[in-house]
């Protein structure tokens, strides 16, 4: 048996509860597919890319469902190893990758104010129009539990606003296209003991501020995430289920209980109709 095989089995067998399980409850409660889709699984040569392309090609083997796959990974200027080491680690599990050259980092390395969100925007803008070129009509992106429960806290922390990311939503950009995130109920340290089980070694941010600072922890919005991370983590010391009930508390809002929220643009205060 290959190694890819070994891998394709024991994501249905050893981690069909932890992962499986929770990327096909994430596709069925989100309606991420439908019939006659074609999607391009993105993939960034990390380890949550690389096992959302496995799920998906497992999912394809069910053909319980009419939908196409392209495996797209854009190089927005990798040096040279980092990537050939997402070539080598695609050839290992068997995934057919359609690779396209970008030059992001060069647009981004000079920008002193927020340069991984606009490298993120900027990802995600070219990721869409290839994507499009190539007939597709969604990207799936490989964000996970742990990513939504930080970006809960980090809208309350340091944009003081409740939101959530959301497991789908439509380009305003784009039209016609549409970006899913099949891995939402997946949890990292699932991802990681997936990882760890078969001795798989993948890209991290792979930037070349990763390569100048040693880590992302010390740039822009990645430290802010980072001390999310490590307060989720102190908090489950105490009470192990926090982290289930950040990701609850945005599915259970009471809005008679808000004071004003937003929807489409538009404030509404309690005020509004008090006196009714």
């Amino acid at each position: 048996m290959e190694k890819y095989e070994e891998i394709e089995k024991g994501i249905v067998t050893t981690f069909r509860k932890t992962i499986w399980s929770r990327f096909v409850k994430s596709i069925q409660e989100f309606e991420m597919i439908k019939e006659g889709d074609k999607i391009a699984v993105c993939i960034s040569g990390g380890k949550d890319s690389m096992l959302m392309a496995k799920c998906f090609q497992e999912l394809k083997k069910h053909k319980k469902m009419n939908f196409d796959l392209v495996f797209l990974t854009m190089n927005p200027g990798y040096n040279e190893e980092n990537k050939e080491k997402i070539i080598s680690n695609a050839k290992l599990l068997n995934i057919p990758l359609t690779m396209f050259k970008t030059r992001i980092f060069d647009a981004v390395v000079n920008i002193e104010d927020s340069p991984c969100y606009l490298c993120a925007r900027m990802r995600r803008g070219y990721l869409y129009e290839k994507a499009k070129e190539l007939g597709c009509n969604k990207i799936a992106l490989g964000h996970h539990f742990n990513d939504v429960i930080e970006t809960i806290l980090m809208g309350m922390f340091y944009g003081s606003q409740i939101q959530t990311m959301m497991p789908k939503l439509k380009s305003t950009s784009h039209p016609g296209m549409e970006l899913i995130r099949p891995l939402y109920y997946v949890k990292e340290e699932d991802i990681i003991k997936w990882k760890n089980k078969y001795e798989l070694d993948f890209i991290a941010c792979a930037c070349r501020f990763t390569e100048h600072y040693k880590s992302c922890n010390n740039i822009d919005g990645r430290s802010k995430r980072e001390a999310m991370k490590q307060l989720i983590k102190k908090l489950k010391q105490e009470y192990d289920n926090v982290d289930i009930n950040i990701f609850r508390s945005v599915q259970n809002v009471n809005l008679d209980t808000l004071i004003s929220y937003k929807k489409k643009n538009e404030i509404h205060h309690f005020l509004d109709d008090y006196d009714n």
